[in-house]
């Protein structure tokens, strides 16, 4: 059961590569479809509409007809190409979902005991915010951030051992381990939505893309997706140090990945600050978000190189 699980991460990767190819494809054919428009206003500037457009040397015509330049804008296979990425994302999603079920039926208890589950788990938080945004506000240009980092995430959760291994004796409390980590992996894929909302915001003069929101647009999303980052977090904290009261007897120790978190949840309250208070948009703004999720990835990786009390995580 457990091998035939694997199968589906892979399946998962691939869908994931080739939903971000297919919207990649998308987005630049948008662009190449424009040349079809500016043809058009350079003949309407020209003085010419439908009829004809004599060559200098005189000896052809070319006929032009509004309507069929209209039919050549229409990216016909590029939102055919969007329309099979978003079903591919959403595939990803499922086939995640299914291997994080057999895993809990296996082991009886939530797929968060160690660095492998917590990795796939990491992953589907970010399908799961990222599709919801996709579906609500038509952002496919985001996919060109946020799946490289969910398909780098599943690269790594496959290199992981992905064996079974019973509970450590600090998260035997299934009730809480559930809690704790299910916030913390929405938590972080709000966040990483954020994160890509600001990376396409800082290079969106560098980018030509017709399916490219406005600057504005994509600040406002980043500020959508930290507004749930936040609390997330919060809730995320405060139930983590519940369980180390019941673990280990206190609720507070400055363990390295609870100083990471803290630090995380820090960076995002002040983005929200500076955001609603002093009024913080564009590049400065952008800046946060990126350094907040820079943040998540430490809490994340950070137990590997410090150890302390969570480094079975």
């Amino acid at each position: 059961m457990l091998t035939f699980a694997e199968y589906l991460l892979f399946a998962a990767l691939a869908c994931v590569v080739i939903a971000l190819i297919s919207n990649a494809v998308a987005l630049t054919s948008r662009r190449r479809a424009a040349a079809p428009a500016r043809r058009e206003e350079a003949l309407v500037s020209a003085g010419v509409g439908e009829g004809t457009l004599s060559t200098p040397s005189g000896s052809e015509t070319i006929h032009t007809r509004r309507t069929e330049v209209e039919d050549s804008e229409k990216p016909k296979s590029s939102r055919g190409l969007g329309w099979y990425a978003m079903v591919l994302e959403v595939l990803a999603l499922a086939l995640l979902t299914t291997y994080l079920v057999i895993r809990m039926m296996i082991t009886g208890h939530g797929p968060f005991a160690n660095q492998h589950e917590f990795a796939v788990s990491f992953t589907w938080g970010i399908l799961v915010v990222f599709v919801v945004f996709h579906w609500r506000f038509q952002l496919r240009a985001l996919s060109l951030v946020v799946l490289p980092v969910t398909a780098g995430l599943l690269v790594y959760a496959l290199a992981l051992d992905t064996g079974v291994r019973p509970l450590i004796p600090a998260l035997q409390n299934n009730l809480l381990l559930t809690l704790h980590v299910g916030f913390a992996i929405l938590a972080y894929g709000a966040a990483c939505v954020s994160f890509g909302a600001a990376v396409m915001y800082l290079l969106h003069d560098r980018f030509r893309l017709r399916g490219l929101p406005s600057k504005e647009t994509l600040d406002e999303i980043g500020y959508k997706a930290a507004v749930v980052t936040y609390p997330l977090l919060t809730i995320m904290i405060v139930l983590g140090a519940v369980w180390a009261n019941t673990a280990w007897g206190r609720y507070w120790g400055w363990d390295p990945k609870e100083t990471a978190a803290f630090v995380t949840w820090l960076l995002y309250g002040a983005y929200l600050h500076a955001r609603v208070v002093r009024d913080w948009r564009g590049t400065r703004s952008a800046w946060l978000l990126i350094i907040g999720f820079i943040s998540v990835l430490f809490a994340y990786f950070g137990n590997h190189f410090f150890g302390g009390l969570h480094s079975y995580a």
